[in-house]
């Protein structure tokens, strides 16, 4: 096996280096040039409770680290060839991966369950090859409001005022070698959508843990705040997490017979379908990120699925025979991409083991479908459910699903806590 290059682009003199944690946020150091040697053969220690804090960097006991243990370390080891950043002169910046003090993987790394999904897929004989569309905000960081007015998506004209910010984040996260299809204005004031190619599904999750973590960084330098949560404003759009997903066997898509979707592509449709409601803490983990599950807002509220039809769950494409493929649409865009794809892919290949059936599809509107399984209208009811999922079990192991059960139990009791400005409003004075 050829031995991977991690060489430093010439005039770096510092690499920004990290993974993705729990919440899919990027985490690392930046390192001196002149220790990239070193850290490229012994790893970089950190604290194993990178995987496991929430998104305000708060602790707390968990099956596998905890105080008990004293929050033991890991290693990261550079996992992609260090890039020059286009706006940070002489900073390369590099993804990690995670090492235990044993050398072994980390039993609680987001990231090796989606690469045991993969092997599977591949010692069924498939390549699973995932495209991802996200949506995020673009605010400002003193008022945390948006800077412009009106929907106007898709508009031209809209997409040429905010050329400014969204100009680099095509151009530059392009350069750093995450291949962006595509950006446009989205349906609210500062949402924006931005496309990236499809290619084999952990490096397809890899690149979104970058994407998120660079489009922050090119916001900041460009005077916005760049935010992927899922429900910023309850009267605008929310931000979704759309997945395409495909099979590939011996150069072909294994999806596609004439440019429609074979029976294989079905069952895979049929396995996501089936388990679509059990998985959904998977990518949806907040609260907030249940206010996007509303009708008629794009966002799915069942399992339906139908071809080319935006009110489902799944929505399937045609064509020609490499663009065919299954939509979930459900996701919100601030979730874990290694558990996202690990459980729809589980889901999907079950589906093609046990030979299963999506059914009739939706011809019309998804959402008022009254025989299609709901999807979970709030993170209490996707907890329950995640509790009693075998699949994601399997998925996930029992320390990573407790540790994400945990940590979405702590944000329901930090948010029934609160007394709201809405209470506020209305209660403080008139009662």
């Amino acid at each position: 096996m050829t031995k991977q290059d991690f060489s430093l682009p010439p005039g770096t003199h510092t690499v920004a280096f990290g993974m993705g944690d729990l919440n899919g946020i990027m985490r690392g150091k930046r390192i001196p040039a002149t220790h990239w040697d070193t850290i490229c053969e012994s790893g970089n220690a950190l604290s194993i409770a990178l995987l496991a804090l929430d998104m305000t960097s708060d602790v707390w006991d968990t099956p596998y680290v905890n105080f008990d243990n004293g929050y033991p370390d890991m290693h990261m080891f550079p996992l992609t060839k260090p890039v020059a950043s286009p706006w940070e002169e002489g900073v390369a910046f590099c993804l990690a991966r995670a090492e235990g003090m044993d050398h072994k993987p980390v039993p609680i790394d987001p990231r090796g369950a989606l690469a045991e999904q993969v092997k599977r897929a591949a010692d069924m004989g498939y390549e699973v090859k995932t495209g991802t569309e996200l949506e995020f905000y673009l605010l400002d960081p003193e008022t945390l409001q948006p800077r412009d007015q009106g929907i106007q998506v898709y508009s031209l004209a809209r997409a040429a005022e905010m050329e400014h910010v969204l100009g680099p984040i095509r151009q530059q996260i392009n350069e750093l070698g995450i291949p962006i299809e595509q950006s446009n204005p989205e349906y609210a004031p500062g949402q924006v959508e931005v496309n990236i190619r499809y290619d084999e599904a952990l490096k397809s999750a890899d690149q979104v843990i970058m994407f998120r973590s660079l489009v922050k960084k090119l916001a900041h330098v460009h005077g916005y705040l760049a935010s992927f949560m899922a429900k910023p404003f309850i009267d605008q759009s929310g931000s979704g997490f759309h997945v395409h997903y495909s099979l590939w066997k011996d150069g072909k898509n294994a999806f596609a017979d004439g440019g429609k979707l074979n029976q294989t592509g079905k069952s895979f449709l049929a396995g996501i379908k089936n388990h679509m409601a059990e998985i959904a803490l998977a990518g949806s983990t907040t609260p907030n990120a249940y206010r996007r599950r509303q009708p008629y807002t794009f966002c799915p509220i069942n399992n339906s699925w139908g071809y080319d039809n935006r009110t489902v769950g799944l929505r399937v494409i045609e064509g020609a025979d490499n663009a065919v493929r299954v939509e979930k649409r459900d996701a919100s865009a601030d979730c874990n991409p290694y558990y996202l794809l690990a459980c729809d892919i589980a889901a999907g290949l079950d589906g093609i083991e046990q030979g299963m059936d999506p059914g009739e599809p939706c011809l019309g509107n998804g959402y008022e479908l009254e025989d299609a399984e709901p999807l979970p209208a709030d993170l209490a009811a996707a907890v329950a459910l995640a509790k009693d999922s075998e699949l994601m079990t399997r998925v996930m192991g029992e320390d990573r699903k407790t540790i994400l059960i945990q940590q979405a139990e702590r944000e329901l009791e930090f948010i029934a806590q609160q007394v709201t400005p809405v209470e506020i409003e209305r209660y403080l004075r008139n009662l």
